[in-house]
């Protein structure tokens, strides 16, 4: 793996190159669409463009440096004129007063910088009519300002909202890229950035934070112990547990991309793929987990795992939702209760 660039992003190294080339060239769009799986690293990406963009060092090849004051706010998340969208405590949502609250603010002059910036997370849990709040901007951008809007995919997004941004889609990276930049980049010990590696799905956010804060793992230990758990409850045991997960929307997010990888693995065991499973150091309860089941209650739950994932951006009674999951979820069949 050979990086061209100097932007504190780790691969992605075709997105940044395709990001400094139309600055190079005086290209910069007013809007972006970053697309990419939960922790694949759409907000480094667009924090590290934010840099770019209001970076003060002289020379242009040089930016973002990272040492001057603009560089060190937006890297902080403290920078006036980089906004950030923030989703309903309650409900998860990205709800139509804010993103009117963060259009009026980015309409403003820069306080300091040469671009207004705003950054939605999550966009996906935008409703179309919160959408639609964007369309005047989209159509009649302030020169100033720029809009990043964030999302796992474009399937919730309006076709109007998709056909005036200029969408970068992220892959999810390979395990051997990631295992190196965790050793040369970040330190890591080879067996800890192997495993770390495996785990991330892909995901190099998720594996670099892991790498800096072990209570990920911890986290991550005890979903997947969640998830084995569920599959040996009788449908009153599985309700219980939908109506404790239904609590917390913005929670559910993570688990269900984890628990996709978990099975993503088991569909492989199940077909006797000779592939390395992402969740390699929980082998053990994978293959006794595969021993009962077929290859379509494997594919079955991924894609009940998948089908809920996506729809979490819609108005879910999220009880029903997960009660529903959890139907579709192998084990009730020996359930004798």
């Amino acid at each position: 793996m050979t990086t061209t660039h100097h932007w504190p992003v780790h691969g992605h190294d075709w997105a940044v190159d395709h990001l400094r080339k139309a600055l190079a060239h005086g290209r910069i769009r007013h809007a972006y669409l970053i697309v990419g799986t939960e922790s694949v690293g759409k907000e480094t990406l667009a924090r590290a463009f934010a840099m770019t963009l209001n970076c003060t060092h002289p020379d242009e090849a040089a930016r973002p440096c990272g040492e001057c004051r603009a560089c060190q706010k937006i890297a902080s998340g403290n920078h006036p004129d980089v906004i950030y969208s923030e989703l309903d405590a309650a409900t998860g949502a990205l709800r139509i007063e804010e993103v009117r609250n963060v259009m009026s603010r980015l309409a403003l002059k820069p306080y300091e910088a040469r671009y207004r910036i705003a950054i939605f997370r999550d966009f996906d849990h935008a409703r179309p009519q919160a959408q639609d709040a964007l369309l005047k901007t989209l159509e009649e951008p302030p020169p100033h300002a720029v809009l990043i809007l964030l999302a796992p995919a474009t399937d919730a997004l309006l076709p109007t909202i998709i056909s005036r941004s200029q969408v970068i889609t992220l892959r999810t990276v390979p395990v051997e890229d990631i295992r190196e930049i965790l050793i040369t980049r970040r330190g890591a010990e080879r067996r800890q950035a192997d495993l770390l590696a495996r785990l991330s799905g892909g995901r190099i956010g998720w594996a670099i934070r892991a790498l800096e804060d072990p209570a990920l793992l911890e986290q991550r230990e005890q979903a997947l112990g969640l998830l084995e758990h569920i599959l040996t409850l009788n449908r009153a045991g599985r309700f219980e547990i939908a109506d404790d997960l239904s609590k917390d929307k913005l929670a559910l997010t993570p688990l269900l991309e984890l628990w996709q990888t978990y099975w993503r693995d088991l569909l492989l065991i199940t077909q006797g793929t000779p592939l390395t499973p992402a969740n390699k150091d929980r082998y053990d309860s994978l293959e006794r987990l595969a021993a009962t089941l077929s290859p379509d209650e494997a594919l079955a739950a991924l894609q009940a795992t998948r089908t809920l994932l996506n729809n979490l951006s819609l108005n879910l009674n999220l009880r029903l939702a997960l009660e529903v999951l959890f139907l579709d979820y192998p084990g009730l069949r020996r359930d004798r209760a």
